[in-house]
């Protein structure tokens, strides 16, 4: 779950890459300006993770929020909560939550920490692909330094200036495919929408582990 959010946060968003491509550098950099003019966001995607040799084919659902340093996830039948300073990570199926502190944690990057972060962390190239929908840009992401994973493919609208679409090849032969299937924005959140109450779920057990 917390690489995945990682993952989601990093090429979703479209955080870090180096200007080796000329024109997919300048399509990331439109896209990226676009999300952080946003003042909130709602992603509802699906997810595939897929692995030929280990026969593994699993299909899942959820739902991203964003705003600023806040976020709140729903996938995989967890719930990640941040609200800029504090992480919970409620687990429904043993009704505990585990408390962490953002500052404390290298893995909890923010969606406004990773935006700041151009030009040092992949390679981009354009990708000409004839099954590609007109008007959908493919771009592929390199990691510049040793990752878990080899490289991303991301699709994006070109005239929207969004993200429809991203693949992540791992080095273990997976292959994670996150789809955009509604894209909101600038809804009006609160801050309970970024905080876990725990007086909500009873019988919750609060693991503090700051």
């Amino acid at each position: 779950m917390k690489k995945f959010l990682i993952l989601f946060f990093s090429l979703a968003v479209i955080s870090a890459y180096s200007q080796k491509d000329q024109k997919a550098n300048d399509l990331l950099d439109q896209v990226s300006s676009k999300t952080k003019a946003y003042k909130s966001i709602k992603a509802d995607f699906s997810y595939k993770m897929e692995n030929t040799k280990a026969k593994i084919n699993e299909q899942k659902q959820g739902t991203l929020l964003l705003s600023g340093d806040k976020y709140r996830m729903e996938a995989s039948g967890q719930t990640v909560i941040c609200d800029g300073k504090t992480i919970w990570t409620f687990m429904p199926e043993t009704n505990e939550v585990q408390v962490n502190s953002l500052d404390n944690k290298d893995e909890a990057l923010t969606p406004s920490k990773l935006l700041s972060n151009y030009n040092t962390n992949f390679k981009s190239k354009l990708l000409n692909d004839k099954n590609t929908d007109p008007g959908t840009v493919k771009i592929e992401l390199v990691p510049n330094t040793i990752k878990n994973y080899n490289r991303a493919v991301l699709s994006v609208d070109k005239s929207k200036l969004q993200v429809k679409s991203f693949v992540i090849y791992d080095k273990n032969g997976n292959i994670f495919t996150y789809t955009i299937t509604r894209f909101q924005t600038d809804m009006p959140l609160g801050a309970a929408d970024f905080t876990f109450d725990a007086k909500k779920f009873p019988g919750v057990e609060v693991i503090d582990m700051r």
